[in-house]
């Protein structure tokens, strides 16, 4: 069978999720995938408006195809516009290049529909795209700026007067964003809040349409709160570049006019020749084949597919859509190249969600489960990335969480700014040598034993955790053991017998020690003199310290045991354990690998407390570990240097070398 060329034009939602699909299923298939956009970069359309509203960097949202499909072989990406499509002899046509296909997937995606209204094309903002949010974002900027500057009260408040047309998902998230966005732009500014006016004008009676009408009277109970005026049953019939008209006449004097009211396909597929319903969508079959074009194998996906699940309803335009369309038509052609029974397209939408600014929203999960506040954030952050999990791409998963909780600034995030990292790390500096100080000292007790410091060939004797029997207590049953057997092999009797009952009153001693239970000690008189255990976050005079676990759990003495079935082995762990300690307290003082150095001392700590052999005095390991986790290694460290460095260069082994667009 001749190589299949399968050709997917726009890499939204849609296009990308196809393509990944099938590139996992085609993949031990002769085939060529080739994905074309006019942009070299995947576009995560759902946070629009954080871009827009100042809430994040406009690079947040843009994901680089290069490193989205650098490890899928079979996938070609191509950046160019699509012109026309010859449909007979199967050839995709760009500005630049022609590309023939067996199979072709169209997933442009859709663009704003201003219903002909006059003037929004002229003077108002959408936000249905990158350049769109960039645009807004700056005009915003630029309109307060020049508001701080105006004398005229009047004109001042029009210039701070901001109007969403539409009250779908896009328009509520983006007088979200206003919400939060107003008080750093009246600080910056010098401007009084007060002045700032927020609309949402809305055509039909309701908000939220998608939601439950509680689910949304909620949503306007927080807008009121926030002072958003919504004016609704009042289509706007002009656009101008000062003020904007309502049905009815009434004039509201705004700078800023953002449309939100509606979607449309993308136009440039009305001269592909393909037949098309309402808002220009391509009409497809319930296997997303295009009408009329069967034979030709053409699909349509995603906010271009206009397709009647129900009777007179198309699926609708959002992201779930998109993923389940883009599913439906890559299943079709991996049945069709694998001979296999086509399946056709049956929709799962598992709920839907908006969010209120970067701290409230509300979500309606499965039709049963209602949520708003704080979790319904939280919920939309884990479909969020559910959505990278999907797509296969951890490095923008990390990124995502980078920017949605710690690289955030004025507190607009779920967390309400307690996770940000925006705070100086230079004062930790302090805390990390001494940490590192700590752990070389107690490594370096484990090296000395009873030698003497500045002696080092004392070192390794006596004491030292390099000689003798291990001193974990999983090895007391087999250190015994080396005990009897020394005695039995010819040795001294007594001698032999004096040695295990040394071994045997020292283990004695350290599982008291370790249990927790009464130590004794001889007085000047001889008479017993027994120091109870007691709790305490810090060492008292006078006092014995308590273990955190009194004794190590079965479950975990049987692992270790397993892992160390001998002394030998045990002593290697051993010795092991102490070298891990000494780089470690060098790499927390150099501030190299902070991150992972600090890590590890949590999993050791764990490792102690769980073998009985840590103390609550010295808990602090465990916090003190954490709060050096948040980059302490850039302020007069190593990492400062040495991270960067692997970041470019593990990310050029990963993903290649990016290549020029041009080329």
């Amino acid at each position: 069978m001749a190589k299949q060329k399968i050709v997917v034009v726009g890499a939204g939602y849609a296009g990308v999720s196809a393509t990944k699909l099938l590139s996992k299923k085609l993949k031990k298939e002769d085939v060529e995938i080739t994905l074309i956009d006019r942009h070299s970069y995947h576009t995560m359309m759902t946070e629009l408006h954080e871009v827009a509203g100042g809430r994040v960097e406009p690079t947040a949202i843009q994901y680089d195809l290069q490193r989205l499909f650098c490890r899928r072989k079979n996938v070609k990406l191509i950046t160019d516009t699509v012109v026309s499509i010859d449909k007979n002899k199967k050839v995709v046509q760009t500005k630049l290049g022609s590309y023939e296909f067996d199979h072709l997937i169209l997933g442009m995606g859709g663009e704003p529909n201003d219903f002909g209204t006059p003037g929004v094309k002229e003077n108002g903002f959408t936000l249905w795209s990158f350049d769109d949010a960039v645009r807004l974002r700056e005009h915003i900027l630029n309109t307060v700026e020049q508001a701080a500057l105006e004398p005229d009260e009047k004109l001042r408040r029009q210039m701070l007067t901001f109007v969403v047309c539409g009250s779908g998902f896009t328009g509520i998230e983006m007088i979200g964003e206003l919400i939060d966005w107003k008080a750093r732009l009246a600080k910056d500014y010098k401007l009084d809040e007060k002045d700032f006016s927020l609309m949402v004008v809305e055509a039909l009676p309701t908000i939220l349409n998608m939601l439950t009408r509680s689910d949304a009277a909620k949503a306007e109970r927080f807008l009121a709160s926030k002072n958003v005026e919504l004016i609704l049953s009042s289509p706007i019939v002009e656009v101008d570049k000062e003020f904007i008209v309502l049905k009815g006449g009434k004039k509201i004097p705004t700078n800023t006019l953002i449309w939100t009211a509606g979607v449309k396909a993308n136009s440039d597929a009305a001269d592909f020749g393909l037949e098309s319903a309402r808002g220009n969508r391509l009409v497809a079959n319930e296997f997303m084949q295009a009408k009329g074009y069967e034979d030709k194998n053409i699909y349509v996906v995603g906010d271009q597919v206009y397709f009647e699940e129900f009777e007179n309803t198309p699926t609708p335009q959002i992201v779930q859509a998109a993923e389940q369309t883009a599913h439906a038509a890559a299943g079709s052609i991996v049945a069709d190249i694998k001979n296999t029974e086509k399946h056709p397209f049956k929709s799962n939408y598992q709920g839907f969600m908006v969010s209120i600014g970067s701290k409230w929203g509300v979500a309606n999960l499965f039709d049963k489960i209602h949520l708003s506040g704080f979790l319904a954030m939280i919920m939309k952050h884990i479909v969020n990335l559910k959505y990278f999990f999907d797509i296969r791409s951890g490095y923008y998963m990390f990124q995502y969480m980078m920017h949605e909780f710690f690289h955030i600034k004025d507190d607009r995030n779920v967390a309400r700014g307690h996770s940000s990292r925006y705070g100086n790390v230079l004062w930790s500096v302090p805390l990390r040598i001494f940490y590192g100080l700590v752990w070389l000292v107690e490594a370096g007790k484990k090296v000395i034993g009873n030698g003497e410091v500045l002696k080092p060939s004392t070192w390794f004797g006596e004491g030292s955790w390099f000689t003798g029997n291990s001193v974990f207590p999983w090895t007391w049953g087999y250190a015994a053991d080396a005990a009897a057997t020394t005695a039995s092999s010819g040795a001294d009797v007594a001698s032999g017998a004096s040695t295990a009952a040394s071994t045997v009153a020292s283990t004695v001693d350290v599982a008291s020690a370790a249990s927790g239970a009464a130590t004794t000690t001889s007085s000047s008189a001889g008479e017993a003199v027994v120091h109870a255990a007691k709790f305490g976050l810090s060492y008292a005079y006078g006092e014995e310290p308590q273990v955190v676990v009194a004794k190590s759990p079965g479950w975990f003495t049987k692992m270790m045991q397993w892992m160390m079935p001998n002394n030998d082995v045990a002593m290697f762990f051993q010795k092991f354990m102490t070298i891990v300690e000494i780089l470690i307290a060098l790499a927390l003082i150099a501030g190299l690998f902070t991150w992972l150095s600090s890590a590890t001392t949590i999993v050791l700590v764990i490792a102690f407390v769980m073998s009985g052999m840590f103390y609550w005095v010295n808990i602090w390991f465990v916090f003190a570990a954490f709060a050096l986790m948040n980059g302490s290694g850039r302020a007069i460290g190593l990492d400062r240097w040495v991270v960067p460095f692997l970041q470019r260069t593990l990310g050029k082994w990963w993903y290649g070398k990016e290549k020029s667009l041009y080329k």
